[in-house]
């Protein structure tokens, strides 16, 4: 290692802001099945989906119409 380093051409992390935290949640097995079955379809694994669908609410701010 060296004594020192130069960080004068460094940038900032670009995804300091994108920092995910691990939860534990209980969904439906129906509501997990459905993304399951997206996650097929799209290749993208069912939880990224679900946290893109959940990122997509916030950032639109919508409200849950409880039935």
């Amino acid at each position: 290692m060296r004594d020192e380093y130069d960080f004068s051409n460094s940038r900032p992390n670009p995804y300091v802001g994108k920092i995910r935290k691990q939860v534990t949640i209980r969904l439906n097995a129906d509501t997990i099945d459905y993304f399951k079955r997206q996650a097929g379809e799209t290749g993208i694994p069912y939880q990224n989906l679900i946290n893109l669908y959940l990122t997509d609410c916030a950032d639109k701010e919508r409200k849950i119409v409880v039935e």
